[in-house]
């Protein structure tokens, strides 16, 4: 692979990529080259500095489609791709993917996108839709490489032909370092039964579903706990208020723990990860479970259910359905500790031979080196 080149990382926040994306940027820097993060200011700019990357502001609205919005962050990201004159860009997330693409052609610059969810506009219809496929397609034509998170995320693409087969490359999500994530300790079975929701408190992550789905079950059974980490108030037009957790928790029917900088503590002190999503790339709360050892609940969705085998290493059940995921949680709570167990062994089993880290880092190497000469 080339040496000393100048990489550009851009994604629409910069804890995303510091949680996400830090092994990436250990090995690139390790190989020598300079990263630049492009991405919006948050707390996570100074992790990123101190491992040694550079980091520019990026100003950028991530809700939703607006014509003149949308053109104005093409205009943006075409001002830092000249300024900072970067070797090859690689994306994440949907608008740095989309438009970042759409800036990056003219100056022929290499770019790789990173689709690792398709976002409210696929999961729309009408107008919305015709426009999000115009966009991907137009964006991503004659890009050499597309990476994929799930292989029903890559048929799609090609289905609709906003790619060519040819373009797609498939990658086990953001991977995962297994040390960082080693097994935990699996519950004796003599508290209160967990399950434990991690992701934005959003609609499109299933949290409805899984508060109507507490209400079931807590009618049915006692001594279970539903507890909710995550950021509230995400710039998403499936947010939940913070009003309306507060009501749920108020009602009894769950714990808000807010957020962490160490997800492994509430995740290894619970028996299950619950994901009711309505569709994923490659869900990163199932898979740093998962390498904890803990099984999953999960909808039977692209995504989801490429890392949860069901039966094996979790339960899948139908999306958009509390009632489908009340069942799965009381089939749960009828095992043994020791069937619950064994799902996370195997869980684990299947991290270490299908999502680890360096799967990933060998992916963007390999593409470094045939895209940059």
């Amino acid at each position: 692979m080339p040496q000393g080149l100048h990489i550009i990382l851009t994604v629409n926040a910069a804890w995303n990529i510091a949680n996400f994306r830090m092994p990436l940027i250990r090995a690139l820097l390790a190989n020598g080259h300079t990263v630049t993060v492009l991405a919006p200011k948050d707390d996570a700019v100074e992790t990123l500095r101190n491992v040694g990357c550079q980091w520019v502001d990026l100003e950028i609205d991530k809700q939703g489609l607006n014509p003149l919005k949308d053109a104005k962050l093409i205009a943006e990201f075409r001002k830092h791709f000249k300024s900072l004159k970067p070797d090859i860009i690689l994306s994440f997330t949907i608008k740095n993917n989309v438009f970042g693409a759409l800036a990056a052609k003219p100056l022929r610059i290499p770019f790789v996108p990173n689709v690792t969810g398709l976002g409210t506009a696929f999961l729309s219809s009408g107008i919305l839709l015709r426009l999000a496929r115009g966009l991907y397609r137009t964006a991503f034509r004659s890009l050499p490489v597309v990476f994929f998170q799930n292989r029903d995320d890559r048929d799609l693409f090609v289905k609709f032909g906003l790619i060519a087969p040819n373009q797609a490359q498939l990658l086990p999500g953001s991977g995962i370092d297994l040390s960082a994530f080693s097994p935990a300790p699996y519950s004796d079975g003599t508290g209160a039964l967990r399950y434990l929701f991690v992701g934005r408190i959003i609609r499109d992550k299933g949290v409805i579903e899984f508060v109507e789905a507490a209400r079931i079950v807590k009618a049915e059974r006692s001594n279970i706990r539903f507890q909710m980490l995550g950021a509230i108030g995400f710039a998403n037009r499936t947010s939940i208020p913070v009003q309306q957790v507060q009501e749920w928790q108020d009602e009894g029917l769950i714990e808000y723990l807010g957020i962490t900088t160490d997800v492994r503590v509430p995740m290894a002190d619970s028996d299950c990860i619950v994901l009711p999503s309505y569709r994923e790339g490659a869900p990163r709360t199932l898979i740093e479970g998962a390498a904890l050892g803990r099984p999953a609940i999960a909808t039977n969705v692209p995504g989801c259910n490429a890392v949860v085998d069901h039966g094996i290493t979790g339960l899948l059940c139908a999306a958009r359905d509390s009632s489908a995921l009340a069942c799965a949680m009381l089939q749960f709570g009828e095992m043994s500790q020791a069937e619950r167990a064994e799902m996370g062994r195997k869980a684990r089993s299947k991290i270490e031979k299908e999502y680890s880290v360096e799967h990933i880092i060998a992916a963007y190497r390999g593409v470094i080196a045939a895209m940059v000469k």
